[in-house]
This record gives C-alpha cells, structure tokens and sequence, in this order.
C-alpha cells in the first residue's frame, strides 16, 4: 500500500508539472502571437505609405525635371522596403529579419526626407492640389506607423519578459522561443516622419 500512494504522489506530481509547463508554453505562444497581431497593424500602415510613394514621386516629377536623381533614389528605396516588409511579415519575432527590415525602411525614410526637402524649392509644386493633398495623407501615415510601431514595441516587451523570465526562459529555452527585436529606428533624423508643409 505504501508504494501505491508514493507511486500516486509521483503520477501527481508529473502531471502538475505537465500542466505548469503547458501553462507556461501557451502563455508565450499567445504574447507571441500579439507580437504578430501588433506587426500587422504595422505591414497595413506601411502598405498605405508605400502605395502613396509612386503618387507623390508622380507628382513631382513633372516639377522636379532636374532631380531626376532624387525621385529615382526614392523609387528605389520604396521598393527595398517593400521586398523587406513581405520578408519581415511572415515572422516579425525573428531580430535578423527585423534588422534588415529596418535598414531598408531607413533608408527609405532618408531618401523621402530628402524628396521632400528637394521640393520646398519648387513653389509651384508646393502650391499643386494634389501634391498638397498626398503630403497631408502621407504625413496622417506616417503618425499612425508611428503609433503602430509603439504598440507592436510594448507587445515585444511583454513577450521579451515572458522569454527571460524564470521559470518561463527554462521553457522558452526548450520549445526555441527566442526573443523578439523591437522596430527601432537608428538613426536620428528617422525619429522624426518627413517633414511636410506645402
């Protein structure tokens, strides 16, 4: 009788842990998941940015005949963020992809940046209907990227804290759950959407 109840005791016990790390399991695998959910507000934002890109180089390109160079350079940019952002969507959690992701949409924002500077130059562009409406609704984007960016970084960090902290790093460790990188912006200039004013 005595090894019934220690072999009871012990059935008990593996099934409690079972039931802890399955716990555990399926909590990472929800803030996961809304580190996803949060990446996607972000991908149909961005979508919206880069659907406006060719409108406004259009736009200006019939002004800016000499800055050939520029609206090229954005086209270009446009498209690296683009192929980055299909790259990016599919696992927003992976840090290597991320980081890629967010060089090619740096250099996207530095080359609109310097579209939008080049254009201050041109008052009849500036002063052009539609040009003035595509810099409004490109600078209405760029808040709500903005805004989408913090949501997806605070879904990161609760997952992030999920991962490392005890005892949930040990199952994180064996189900390869690793950390997610944030949608930071590294150079300084980029902090700030393109300015607009026409």
């Amino acid at each position: 009788m005595p090894g019934l109840a220690l072999l009871g005791i012990l059935v008990g016990g593996a099934i409690l842990i079972v039931m802890f790390v399955v716990g555990i399991y399926n909590r990472l695998v929800q803030l996961r998941n809304r580190v996803k959910n949060a990446f996607a507000q972000i991908d149909v934002q961005l979508k919206r940015r880069y659907d406006l890109i060719p409108n406004l180089v259009e736009t200006a390109k019939g002004y800016m005949k000499h800055e050939k160079e520029t609206l090229e350079a954005v086209i270009q940019a446009r498209a690296q963020a683009v192929s980055g952002l299909q790259v990016v969507a599919d696992d927003p959690a992976n840090a290597q992809k991320m980081a890629e992701f967010m060089k090619k949409e740096g250099a996207l924002t530095g080359a609109l940046g310097k579209l939008l500077a080049v254009a201050e130059a041109y008052p009849d562009l500036k002063a052009n209907e539609n040009m003035m409406q595509l810099s409004e609704e490109l600078t209405s984007t760029e808040n709500k990227v903005a805004f989408s960016r913090q949501a997806y970084n605070d879904s990161v960090l609760a997952y992030n804290n999920a991962v490392e902290t005890v005892p949930n790093n040990f199952v994180a460790g064996w189900f390869r759950f690793e950390k997610a990188a944030f949608f930071e912006v590294e150079v300084e200039t980029q902090r700030e959407a393109p300015k607009v004013s026409f």
